[in-house]
């Protein structure tokens, strides 16, 4: 089996959650794919994928993705430009993305996208409500986190990395905490879809554990969620696409690192009827290419995740 190949089948089990789904994806059998994913991971010498009740990528699969998925989505976008010619795409696209992440990185890539395609009109809905795309007649949705509905088409496009951050102000004034049990003593600032009853899931030995945090804030808003942590109110967890740009100004600090949640993927989603959609296959390399890997918005604090990787390695190996 050619290394194409390997990465198309691996790439497919990523984004469909499983082997079984996969399987049905390929027009394969899950014993088929599952003697493919053992021959990769034989091949390269690492896991890519952790078994168990349920599939997940470890580091090295995420890393191996993240290329594999560019390099096809090149692919793809090569032959879609032979197929297509001097051929201007048209009509319409209707997409739906979460408010945070559509001010700081989603409005400009799309803003692009536009420019290069002056006959095609988008209609964007940017709100933080996870809309029906059949109901609603929406051609792609931007989702954070894990996906729910395995009906419809995924393509993740990077590692949605949490991390959980405070100002300096706040720490010099309240301490530092560095373990989670510590956390009991400080003020959180809560986003309330993911934290409803006041308790922070965090990652402790290779298990999810609850933590109490007291009540300083809840919101629905992940801005609201980074200004009152700027301006010293508390602790919170943020997305590095929201927190980036403060962290590396010194605006807040990152803490409990080896403790930091995970936020799942950043995803492009669609129905499978659109699966051969030029129009929708043509934005999502383009996004894919747009937000690179590492993601863009990463790039201001590398040596500062860098140091959290390194910590949590040594943590480990201790």
């Amino acid at each position: 089996m050619n290394k194409f190949a390997e990465m198309h089948f691996f790439v497919a089990v990523v984004d469909a959650g499983s082997m079984s789904e996969a399987a049905k994806r390929l027009g394969t059998t899950k014993s088929m794919v599952s003697q493919r994913m053992q021959q990769l991971e034989q091949r390269l010498g690492v896991s890519l994928l952790a078994r168990g009740r349920q599939m997940m990528v470890t580091e090295p699969g995420q890393i191996f993705y993240a290329h594999s998925a560019r390099i096809l989505a090149e692919v793809s976008e090569a032959e879609n430009a032979v197929l297509a010619g001097q051929a201007c795409m048209r009509g319409s696209l209707r997409i739906a993305a979460p408010m945070a992440f559509s001010i700081g990185h989603l409005a400009p890539m799309l803003a692009r996208f536009a420019g290069l395609h002056p006959e095609l009109r988008i209609d964007v809905e940017a709100d933080d409500r996870r809309v029906n795309l059949n109901d609603e007649n929406y051609d792609l949705a931007i989702r954070l986190g894990n996906l729910q509905d395995s009906s419809l088409v995924a393509k993740r496009m990077a590692v949605n990395r949490h991390v959980i951050c405070a100002s300096p102000e706040y720490l010099a004034e309240r301490g530092t905490p560095l373990r989670p049990e510590e956390l009991q003593d400080h003020e959180g600032l809560l986003y309330v879809h993911r934290e409803p009853q006041g308790m922070w899931q965090l990652p402790v030995d290779g298990e999810i554990k609850s933590f109490r945090i007291r009540n300083r804030m809840r919101t629905d808003s992940g801005h609201q969620l980074l200004e009152g942590a700027r301006q010293g109110l508390g602790l919170a967890i943020l997305p590095t696409f929201l927190c980036a740009d403060a962290v590396a100004s010194g605006a807040l600090r990152i803490v409990l690192p080896e403790f930091s949640p995970s936020g799942g993927m950043v995803s492009a989603v669609y129905r499978q009827s659109h699966r051969s959609s030029l129009k929708i296959q043509t934005l999502v390399n383009f996004l894919i290419e747009e937000i690179g890997y590492p993601p863009v918005w990463e790039l201001p604090i590398q040596a500062q995740l860098q140091a959290v990787s390194s910590d949590r390695s040594e943590k480990t190996n201790f």
